[in-house]
């Protein structure tokens, strides 16, 4: 006869907590670990260093012609926006470039909203970005001239062939990474072609477009300064390419650097603070990235 045995009852008791209840459940941090957390500290971290590493250098150099130091650019970089010649010049390349961006990202929009709704549509996108993405932007300039002048149109005809392929590969990868089944629980809810993109793969596909963007940012920012470099001011006014490429003839190099310093850190503004921002408060909140 198999004999069957209970398990084995557990006494109770209960245990006072007082003592913990008038104490600190949580430790807090070492102040070392506190400030090592941060990462604007430690990016500005880097800039320090990357700073004194300049310094050092011009210092070693000892000719201003060839490399100034960084205390010598940073006064340049200042005069230059203290008097307002480098905020006027800023604001030139701002507003061709947002121009320029914007048409870019509108453009990429279509292409890829036919490419998830037609075959056609996709197989133009696949031929177009074969064809056209390998291509530099900066190739498309002597064209531009000949089509649109010498003027804002050139710009804006480089910087959009510079957002338009990065933004509609990056946008269309992440489109079809969209599982089905939120393809299939939209087409449930009577979703069905631009409204599909706008309220179902838009936001699931959000990161790669994240991702897009600020690459076209990218590569337009830097056409846009290597455009003007070649062929200087845009209707009589100039932008920070061309301030680059004037003191560069009239061998201020300090005030190159400055222009070079000055592109660097909108650069840094706009990927820390606009970009950032714009994930922090969609895919980091949605918990979509780490």
């Amino acid at each position: 006869m198999t004999m069957l045995l209970e398990p084995p009852i557990r006494a109770e008791y209960e245990r006072d907590t007082a003592a913990v209840r008038g104490g600190t459940l949580a430790r807090t941090a070492p102040l070392a670990s506190r400030i090592a957390g941060q990462s604007w500290l430690r990016k500005g971290l880097v800039l320090a260093l990357l700073a004194l590493l300049w310094e050092g250098l011009g210092r070693w150099q000892d000719n201003d012609l060839l490399l100034p130091t960084f205390t010598q650019t940073a006064a340049a970089l200042w005069q230059g926006l203290a008097n307002g010649e480098l905020l006027a010049h800023v604001a030139v390349s701002l507003s061709v470039l947002l121009q320029g961006y914007l048409a870019g990202i509108a453009l990429a929009f279509v292409l890829t909203a036919l490419a998830v709704s037609t075959r056609i549509g996709r197989d133009l996108l696949e031929t177009l970005t074969s064809m056209f993405n390998p291509l530099p932007a900066i190739a498309l300039l002597p064209l531009a001239l000949l089509w649109f002048g010498l003027g804002r149109g050139s710009l804006i005809f480089v910087i959009v062939h510079s957002v338009l392929w990065p933004l509609a590969l990056n946008t269309y990868a992440g489109f079809r990474g969209v599982p089905e089944t939120l393809r299939m629980a939209g087409r449930n809810y009577g979703l069905g072609g631009l409204r599909l993109v706008l309220q179902v793969l838009v936001p699931a596909a959000l990161p790669s477009i994240l991702s897009g963007l600020k690459i076209g940012w990218a590569f337009a920012w830097r056409t846009l300064i290597a455009a003007e470099l070649v062929f200087g001011a845009t209707s009589g006014k100039g932008g920070l390419g061309w301030y680059i490429f004037q003191n560069r003839n009239e061998l201020y190099t300090d005030k190159v650097f400055a222009g070079l310093a000055l592109v660097i850190l909108i650069g840094l503004v706009v990927e820390n603070l606009v970009f950032r921002t714009l994930e922090r408060v969609t895919v980091l909140r949605w918990g979509m990235q780490r």
